[in-house]
């Protein structure tokens, strides 16, 4: 992302340039800062975590006097530390009291120069809590409906995940899993596994049929296992 991007969006409106140079020097610090979390690779699973109290953007006369340098400055900040979806950042301005005006006004000019991409955001979501954390479609649906990001959004993120590939990762961590398990009883075994990749989202006929491979691989009787998965613990 460019750095005239970055100034457009937090130059005063109307803005006479666009020139960094022109903007005092704490908000030039914001800019950079704003600029390089939006740099940041997926692996930093954007958004993770509760949202941080976005600090008030006023020692200069307050939101009162000046709301969207306001709205500017709190949405600066939050995105200096993790890439937010439009929903969280219109959640903050509104804690903070912002105009319902002001804020649509600043969060559409964000979005304008791309530092609000909720398509960007899912798909980057998807691939690091997949790739990190394992988790399936479902999961990563839910997870990213509760930041606010639009039913269509969610559905293509998450339809952009292989099938083979979320198979895959079940059966990894399923793998992972089983040394953990050795000694229990086959079904005992089986629901535990089992109910280890539903709390990932993971679908209870794949769950079920990736747990029963790999434990016949291991050397479980197939007929002491269940026929249909148990109740989960």
């Amino acid at each position: 992302m460019s750095d005239d991007l970055v100034c457009r969006a937090a130059a005063p409106y109307p803005a006479p340039h666009d020139r960094c140079a022109d903007l005092p020097r704490w908000r030039r610090r914001s800019h950079g800062a704003a600029r390089r979390a939006m740099k940041r690779t997926p692996s930093a699973e954007p958004g993770d975590g509760p949202l941080p109290e976005p600090e008030a953007a006023d020692a200069r006369g307050g939101i009162a006097s000046n709301p969207e340098g306001a709205a500017r400055e709190i949405c600066l900040r939050m995105l200096s530390t993790s890439p937010r979806t439009r929903a969280q950042l219109a959640d903050a301005l509104r804690r903070k009291n912002i105009p319902d005006d002001v804020a649509e006004r600043v969060l559409g000019r964000f979005t304008d120069v791309g530092l609000i991409d909720d398509e960007a955001f899912a798909q980057a979501w998807v691939q690091s809590r997949h790739t990190g954390r394992g988790l399936a479609k479902r999961a990563l649906a839910q997870e990213l409906r509760r930041r606010g990001v639009a039913n269509e959004t969610v559905n293509d993120a998450v339809d952009s995940l292989d099938p083979a590939q979320e198979e895959e990762t079940a059966r990894a961590l399923v793998t992972r899993k089983l040394k953990a398990t050795r000694g229990a009883d086959p079904a005992k075994r089986m629901r535990r596994l089992v109910g280890m990749l539903a709390r990932k989202g993971y679908p209870a006929g794949l769950a079920y049929r990736v747990v029963k491979e790999a434990l016949a691989e291991e050397g479980t009787d197939p007929e002491t296992l269940p026929e249909t998965p148990d109740p989960i613990d």
